[in-house]
C-alpha cells in the first residue's frame, strides 16, 4: 500500500507543480486501505467552514480526523498555530501530517510520531528506516482508538465545551459562507424578531451551537438503552414531552437536514454522549448539597470551559442554594402573615378573574372578557436561568407534603404545574432548567409521561408579546413559545415574583416596552425629571426590578423576592426609583449582603467582608409586599445588614427568613429617599439644613477623562510616549501592534485592543494624518502624580470636552466624589484630569472655577473671548446673603479648606459617602477670610506651587531603582542596623514617628514622619501609591525631588487641618 502511495507522492514533487491539494487522492486511498469499512471524506464546502481536511468513520461512525499539510512544511510551527490548538482542544482522534510525516494526536496530546522519509532539497526522497511499520502502527492506534466513557459530570461537561466550540466556529463560518438567504439566516432572523432584537451573529453562532449541545444532552438523559444506542436521528424523539419547543426547535436546527458543513462536529458529541456512562451523571446530579447544585455545576462548569465571558455579557451567575433558600422561606412566612395563606407557598386555593378572549364585535369595540377560576399563589421566576429558584419553590412546598406523599402525585398535576412559571432568554439555561425540574418532579414520585408541560418558557420577559403572521416557519416556533409566556405576563395574575435577575451594566435589553416602565424610575418624587446622567438606570436588574413592580401592581396585591446588585440602596440616581418603589409597595425589607470586592469593603471590625457570588460588585436581597386593598401611603422601609466572610454568611441565611431578621427601621426623606437608617436624626437634620451640595455650587461639572487605554496614550515622561505613539503609528501590522499594545487584553468578542466603541485600525488611520505631536499635554493622573498624555479623540474613549475643554485654559478645578464607599476625599488640579483622583474606583466629577467661551469638541482648541465664573447664581446669591464680598478665587479657597476639615469630615462622615458634599458658608466674615487663607495655601501645596521646606533626606546613593517599597520607623531601622544608643551621633532618643520609605534594600527616604506615610486622599495611600506605579523604574533627580516635595507638602496638610479646626468655633457653623 505504501509503494503506490510514495509513488504519486514523490511523482507529483517531481513534476514541481504539487500542492498540498495534489496528494489528498493518495492519501484518502492510503487510508482507506488499513480497513474495509473505513471511509476518509474530503469535503471542500466543510474545509470552508474549518473543518479538517478529512474526517475518517466506520460506516456512519466518526473515528477521527485529519489536518493535511504541504510537504515539508514546518510542522511545528503548524502545532503552534490557532487552528492545531484549536482541532487538539477539540477532537479527541486527530492526525497532522505533510504526507511524509505523520503525528498522532489523542485528546490533544501527542501519542505517537512516524515518518515515511524526507523529501529533499536535491529532489530525492530518502526513505527512513522502519517507517512504514511506524506509520502502520500509527494508523492501527487511530483506528482503533475507542470513545472513552465518560462517567465524571465535570469531564463530560469539559469535552461536551470543546466539540461546542468547534460548532459554533462552523456555524459562524457556514453562515458567512452560505449569502442572506440561506436557511441559518432566515434561522437568525427568527430569533431576532422574537427573542432578542440586538442578536449578533457571533451571539447566534453561542446559541445556536449551545442548543445543539444542551438538547443533544437533554435528549441523552431521557434516552432507553433499550431502543438502541443513542443517535441523532433518535435524539429529537428521546427529548421530554415536558419541553415540547426544544423538540420542535432541535427537530429544525439538528435533525436529519442538518448542514453536512456542521454534522460531522455534531456526530462527534453524539458518539460522545452515546459512551458516556449516564447512570453515574444521573447519580451525581441526585446528590445536591446545602451549596452547590450538581445539574448548575454541570452548566457552569461547561460555560467556563466554552466561553467564560459569555455569562458576563448577559450577566448571568447561579445563585447559591443559601441565598435562594433565604428568599423563598421569607415570601413563604410573609404570605403565611400578611396575606393569611396558612399553606404559604403550598397554598391551593383559588379566585376567579376576567380575563381577554382576543375577540371583540368588530374593530371599534373593546375586547372581549371571560371569568376564568385560577389559582391565587402563582408565582414567577422572570429569570429563571438553571431553575435554582423554582427548585427551591417546589422543595419548600414539598416540605408540606411530609406524611402525605400519597397526596403529591396529584397536588403537582392540578395544583402546582398550573401555577408555576418561569422566563429565560438564553436556550442553554432554558434546557438545563427543565432538565433539572423534571428530574426533581421524577425523583419526587411524579410520571411526567402526560402530555403536561413545565411552564418555564423561552422568552424575553423585558419585551412585548409579537404577532405569529407573517414570520417565517423557524421563527413562529419561538413566537408561539413567547406568546404563550406573553399570556402568562398579560393575564395571569402573578401574586409571587422571584430570582437573581441579570446585572449586566450595558443593558442589552433595549425594548420600547421596559424602557418606558423604566421612565418612571427617572422623575423626582415631585414628577420633574432627572437632571443628572440616566443611564445607570438601564441596569438589566433595574428593569426586573421594574418588570416585577409592574407585574404585582396588575395583580393588585403579591410580594417580590429578588437578590441584586446593591447600588440602588442609597444611588443618588435611584432616588426617583426609591420614591417609586415606596409608592407602590407597603413594605420594603433591604437585606444588605455588601460584599463589594472591587472596593475592598471591610466589615464594621474591620475584617474582610466576602461576597456571597463569585462577583465583584454587592449585592442585597430585596422583598417588596403590597397587600390586597390597603390604603396604601408610602412603604415602610425596613433594613439590616449582613457582613463577614462567604461561609459565614451562607449559614446566617441557611437559619434565617424575614421573621428572624433584625430589621432597623429606615426614614428615607424628600429628595433621596435612601433605603439607609440614619444613626443620627440631629446630625442627619443638621446636614440637610446646608442649602447646597457642591453640585449645585458649581454651573458645570463632569467627570475626568477616561482614556480607556492608559497604558498607550499615557507615560511617566514625554520621551516614553513620543516613543509609543511613534511605534503605534509605524508601518507594523494591526497583528503585530496588538500583540505589543494588548496581548492578552481582549473584550467579548472583539479583537485584542478593541471594544464597542474602540477600533485600533482606525484609530492608526487618523492618527498617521494627524499632527499628533502637538496633542501631547499633562493630566494629573494621580493625586501628585502628573504625567504626559496624547489628548487625542481617536484614542480617548470619553474626552469630555464639555468639562475638559475649560481645563486646558488657566483654571482651577475642584475635583470630588458624588459618592464613594472610601474614606471622603476632595483634590484640587490646574489642567486636565483622569477620572479617578479622590477616590480608587468611583469616578471624581471636575468642577472647573472659570469657564471659557467657545469651548469647541476640539480637544485642543484655543477658545476664544473672556472667561466667566462657574459659580451657579444661586450659590453665588447664598454668598452674597452671608458674606458682603468675596471674590472668585476666596471662594474657591473657602470652599476647599471647609472640605478638608477634620472635624466635618468626621460629624458628616455618613452623608458625606452618599452624595456630593454641603457645604455650610459662615456669615463671620473675618472667619471666612481666615478660612479661604487656609485653603490657599493648601491649594499651592496641592498644586505643587507652594515653597515648601524640605523635611526628608535621601542619603544613600545607588541605583535609584524602586524595587521593594516599604516604611520603617526609625526604631525599627536601628534594630536592623544594629545601631544602639552608644553608636549614635546624637545623645537624643530617635524620634518614634520619624521612619524611613525604602525604595530597594539600600535607599531610601529618611525622616519621613509616619502620619505622612500613612496619608490617604480618597483610597490612595499617596506616598506608597506614588512609588508602587514606578515599581522597576529608575528615579531621576527630578522625581527624587518631587517626592520630597509630597512628603513636605502632607506633612504641612496636616498641620493646616489642625489650624482649620481650631478656627472654626462650633458646629454648626454659623
Amino acid at each position: 500500500m505504501f509503494d503506490a502511495y510514495l509513488k504519486s507522492v514523490t511523482s507529483a514533487l517531481k513534476r514541481g507543480d504539487a500542492t498540498e491539494h495534489t496528494h489528498r487522492p493518495a492519501l484518502k486511498t492510503l487510508v482507506e486501505s488499513f480497513s474495509k469499512n473505513i471511509t476518509a471524506t474530503n469535503e471542500p464546502k466543510r474545509i470552508a467552514c474549518g473543518a479538517p481536511d478529512y474526517i475518517i468513520t466506520k460506516g456512519v461512525t466518526p473515528v477521527g480526523y485529519i489536518e493535511a499539510k504541504d510537504v515539508n512544511v514546518d510542522l511545528d510551527d503548524t502545532e503552534d498555530g490557532e487552528q492545531l490548538k484549536r482541532y487538539r482542544a477539540s477532537l479527541r482522534n486527530l492526525i497532522l501530517t505533510d504526507y511524509l510525516e505523520f503525528r498522532y494526536y489523542r485528546n490533544g496530546i501527542p501519542a505517537l510520531t512516524a515518518k515515511l522519509g524526507k523529501w529533499q532539497k536535491n529532489g530525492v526522497f530518502k526513505k527512513a528506516v522502519d517507517g512504514e511499520k511506524q506509520v502502520a502502527d500509527l494508523f492501527k492506534a487511530f483506528l482503533d482508538a475507542e470513545v472513552e466513557s465518560v462517567g465524571s459530570p465535570r469531564e463530560l461537561a469539559k469535552k461536551m465545551a470543546q466539540l461546542a466550540r468547534m460548532i459554533h466556529d462552523l456555524i459562524a463560518n457556514a453562515f458567512t459562507d452560505e449569502g442572506d438567504r440561506g436557511d441559518l439566516h432566515a434561522q437568525y432572523e427568527g430569533f431576532k424578531q422574537v427573542l432578542i432584537a440586538d442578536l449578533t451573529p457571533a451571539q447566534f453562532a453561542d446559541m445556536y451551537a449551545q442548543t445543539i449541545c444542551y438538547g443533544l444532552f437533554a435528549a441523552r438523559c431521557n434516552h432507553n438503552r433499550t431502543h438502541g444506542a443513542f443517535t441523532r436521528d433518535a435524539a429529537a424523539r428521546d427529548l421530554p414531552k415536558t419541553n415540547p419547543f426544544l423538540r420542535k426547535v432541535f427537530q429544525e436546527i439538528a435533525g436529519h437536514n442538518l448542514d453536512d458543513r456542521i454534522a460531522w462536529a455534531v456526530d462527534d458529541l453524539v458518539l460522545l454522549l452515546d459512551r458516556a456512562d449516564m447512570s453515574a451523571i444521573l447519580e451525581d446530579f441526585g446528590k445536591a448539597t446545602r451549596q452547590e447544585d450538581p445539574v448548575v455545576h454541570f452548566y457552569e462548569t461547561f460555560l467556563a470551559a466554552y466561553d467564560p465571558k459569555l455569562r458576563e455579557t448577559r450577566g448571568v451567575y447561579y445563585t447559591p442554594e443559601p441565598v435562594v433558600s433565604y428568599i423563598v422561606r421569607s415570601v413563604d412566612a410573609i404570605l403565611k402573615r400578611d396575606f393569611g395563606l396558612k399553606a404559604g407557598l403550598a397554598d391551593s386555593s383559588k379566585v376567579k378573574i376576567k380575563v381577554g378572549t382576543g375577540k371583540a364585535k368588530d374593530k371599534s369595540s373593546k375586547e372581549k372578557l371571560e371569568e376564568r377560576e385560577v389559582h391565587r399563589v402563582q408565582i414567577l421566576d422572570p429569570a429563571t436561568g438553571t431553575g435554582t429558584f423554582l427548585y427551591a419553590v417546589i422543595e419548600q412546598i414539598r416540605e408540606s407534603f411530609k406524611g402525605n406523599a400519597g397526596m403529591w402525585p396529584g397536588y403537582v398535576a392540578e395544583h402546582l404545574l398550573p401555577r408555576i412559571y418561569g422566563f429565560e432568554l438564553l436556550i442553554a439555561p432554558y434546557a438545563v432548567a427543565h432538565m433539572k425540574l423534571g428530574l426533581q418532579l421524577k425523583d419526587s414520585g411524579y410520571d411526567f409521561e402526560s402530555d403536561e408541560r413545565l411552564r418555564v418558557y423561552l422568552t424575553n420577559t423585558l419585551e412585548e408579546a409579537h404577532e405569529l403572521t407573517g414570520l417565517p416557519l423557524f421563527a413562529q416556533a419561538i413566537a408561539q413559545e413567547a406568546a404563550s409566556a406573553s399570556s402568562v405576563k398579560k393575564d395571569a395574575p402573578i401574586m409571587v415574583v422571584v430570582g437573581n435577575p441579570p446585572y449586566a451594566g450595558f443593558s442589552q435589553n433595549s425594548g420600547e416596552w421596559i424602557k418606558t416602565l423604566v421612565e418612571d424610575y427617572k422623575r423626582e418624587s415631585t414628577g420633574q425629571p432627572l437632571k443628572e446622567h440616566r443611564n445607570w438606570l438601564g441596569n438589566d436588574y433595574i428593569k426586573f426590578i421594574r418588570f416585577a413592580q409592574w407585574r404585582v401592581t396588575q395583580t393588585g396585591y403579591g410580594v417580590v423576592g429578588y437578590i441584586t446588585d446593591n447600588s440602588y440602596i442609597d444611588a443618588p440616581t435611584a432616588r426617583g426609583m426609591r420614591y417609586h418603589l415606596m409608592t407602590e409597595f407597603d413594605d420594603i425589607f433591604v437585606l444588605n449582603l455588601h460584599g463589594n470586592i472591587n472596593r475592598r469593603t471591610k466589615t464594621p471590625d474591620g475584617q474582610n467582608d466576602g461576597n456571597v457570588f463569585d462577583i465583584t460588585q454587592g449585592v442585597a436581597v430585596l422583598l417588596l409586599v403590597r397587600r390586597h386593598g390597603s390604603k396604601r401611603k408610602l412603604a415602610k422601609v425596613h433594613y439590616a445588614d449582613l457582613w463577614g466572610g462567604r461561609e459565614a454568611k451562607y449559614q446566617w441565611l441557611s437559619e434565617k427568613e424575614v421573621g428572624t431578621t433584625n430589621w432597623e427601621s429606615a426614614t428615607p426623606c424628600a429628595p433621596k429617599f435612601d433605603f439607609l437608617p440614619v444613626k443620627d436624626a440631629g446630625i442627619a437634620k443638621e446636614y440637610s439644613l446646608i442649602p447646597m451640595a457642591l453640585n449645585k455650587c458649581f454651573a458645570v461639572g463632569g467627570l475626568g477623562i477616561q482614556s480607556s487605554r492608559d497604558h498607550l496614550v499615557s507615560a511617566f515622561s514625554e520621551k516614553e510616549l513620543l516613543a509609543k505613539i511613534s511605534e503605534f503609528v509605524s508601518d507594523q501590522t494591526d497583528e503585530e501592534i496588538r500583540h505589543k499594545f494588548f496581548d492578552g487584553k481582549k473584550v467579548a468578542s472583539y479583537l485584542p485592543g478593541d471594544t464597542r466603541q474602540w477600533s485600533l485600525s482606525e484609530a492608526r488611520r487618523i492618527l498617521k494624518k494627524r499632527a499628533w505631536k502637538s496633542e501631547i499635554t499633562n493630566w494629573l493622573y494621580r493625586p501628585f502624580d502628573t504625567r504626559p498624555i496624547l489628548f487625542d479623540s481617536s484614542m480617548i474613549d470619553w474626552p469630555r470636552p464639555e468639562v475638559t475643554g475649560h481645563l486646558l485654559q488657566a483654571n482651577l478645578c475642584l475635583l470630588a466624589n458624588r459618592q464613594t464607599k472610601e474614606d471622603f476625599a476632595v483634590f484640587v488640579a490646574n489642567g486636565l484630569v483622569e477620572r479617578k483622583i479622590a477616590a480608587v474606583y468611583d469616578g471624581s466629577t471636575a468642577f472647573p472655577l472659570w469657564l471659557y467661551p467657545q469651548v469647541k469638541k476640539d480637544l485642543l482648541q484655543e477658545p476664544s473671548g473672556e472667561r466667566q465664573v462657574n459659580l451657579s447664581a444661586g450659590f453665588l446669591a447664598e454668598i452674597k446673603s452671608k458674606i458682603s464680598r468675596a471674590d472668585p478665587e476666596q471662594i474657591f479657597f473657602y470652599l476647599y479648606a471647609i472640605l478638608y476639615s477634620p472635624s466635618y469630615r468626621t460629624r458628616y462622615s455618613e452623608f458625606l459617602k452618599r452624595d456630593f458634599p454641603r457645604v455650610p458658608i459662615t456669615s463671620d466674615t473675618a472667619l471666612f477670610a481666615k478660612l479661604a487663607k487656609l485653603g490657599e495655601r493648601l491649594v499651592a501645596l496641592h498644586l505643587m506651587k507652594g515653597e515648601t521646606d524640605e523635611i526628608s533626606r535621601f542619603p544613600v546613593a545607588g541605583s535609584n531603582e524602586v524595587t521593594k517599597v516599604e516604611f520603617t520607623t526609625a526604631a525599627q531601622a536601628e534594630l536592623i542596623e544594629g545601631v544602639g544608643p552608644k553608636q549614635r551621633k546624637s545623645a537624643a532618643p530617635p524620634q518614634t514617628n520619624l521612619g524611613r520609605v525604602y525604595i530597594n534594600k539600600d535607599q531610601y527616604f529618611d525622616d519621613v514622619p509616619a502620619e505622612v506615610w500613612e496619608y490617604h486622599i480618597g483610597g490612595y495611600q499617596v506616598c506608597q501609591k506614588w512609588l508602587k506605579d514606578r515599581k522597576g523604574r529608575q528615579l531621576s533627580y527630578d522625581d527624587i525631588k518631587h517626592y520630597q516635595g509630597i512628603i513636605a507638602a502632607l506633612a504641612e496638610t496636616i498641620t493646616l487641618q489642625g489650624l482649620i479646626d481650631e478656627a472654626i468655633p462650633s458646629w454648626p457653623l454659623q
